[in-house]
């Protein structure tokens, strides 16, 4: 019983917390919601993989005040997260566009799987197809010799 309560407790405690700062909050709803969606899609650049708006580093608190600064400023989403790219590089971004440059990480995952299926099929097809005579390649006489000592 006490093993099923510390389970929901922790299960009703583990709620995600944010790393945003009460002084980084703006006081529009409207744009702290805008400057959360934003931050969601940007990535750490020292967390790698965990977004700005959940971490801790010293450059996750830069980055949310930066795009906070371009919202107030007048920014739209778009030219906010351009803004960025342009002076992070575009690995600042968690879901990289598809662009020409980076279409190849794109599709190489897709394009491997289909032709390790086809070579998989043709394997497979191939070796099938492959009668096994294990026989061929003995002289007539060691093949009548083995016949021969399978028969006593």
């Amino acid at each position: 019983m006490m093993r099923h309560l510390f389970l929901i407790l922790t299960l009703l405690l583990s709620s995600p917390l944010y790393a945003v700062e009460p002084d980084e909050i703006l006081s529009d709803p409207v744009l702290e919601q805008r400057a959360r969606d934003i931050s969601k899609g940007l990535r750490c650049l020292v967390c790698r993989n965990e977004n700005i708006d959940s971490s801790n580093a010293g450059i996750a608190k830069d980055l949310r005040l930066l795009v906070r600064e371009r919202l107030v400023a007048g920014d739209s989403n778009t030219e906010a997260v351009d803004f960025i790219v342009d002076r992070y590089g575009e690995y600042v971004l968690l879901k990289p566009r598809m662009t020409r440059e980076n279409a190849v990480l794109y599709l190489i995952g897709p394009v491997l799987l289909i032709v390790g299926a086809i070579g998989a099929f043709l394997y497979l097809r191939r070796r099938s197809r492959r009668p096994e005579k294990p026989l061929d390649n003995l002289s007539r006489e060691e093949a009548d010799r083995l016949e021969q000592l399978l028969k006593d």
